[in-house]
């Protein structure tokens, strides 16, 4: 499902990740979490440009585990608990959030 942002069309696959992780920019993030239903907030902004800074760093999207683990000593450890991270991505928040910061999805991710 293809989303626009700015006039211009962004191919999705049948999941939501984009196609060319390389046109994320805020507004896509924006535009992909309306289509999810998500509002983002500070909150989410903070998690996922955590994110796409272990990403900009040649890692891979991490597992929840590894996500959890690098909020934990980068955002504290109140930030990194499940329950934090369901409330704000739903019941799979490593998949959302890479989805939502336009990375591709994380291999251990269902």
């Amino acid at each position: 499902m293809p989303i626009v942002v700015q006039n211009k069309t962004i191919e999705t696959n049948k999941e939501g990740f984009l196609q060319d992780s390389s046109l994320w920019t805020p507004a896509v993030g924006n535009a992909l979490a309306a289509a999810h239903g998500v509002e983002l907030s500070d909150e989410h902004w903070e998690v996922l440009n955590l994110l796409r800074d272990f990403c900009d760093q040649g890692n891979e999207p991490p597992s929840m585990r590894h996500l959890s683990r690098e909020i934990r000593e980068h955002l504290g450890a109140d930030k990194a608990k499940s329950i934090y991270l369901m409330r704000l991505f739903g019941s799979s928040p490593a998949k959302m959030a890479a989805r939502l910061a336009g990375l591709p999805k994380p291999k251990n991710c269902l």
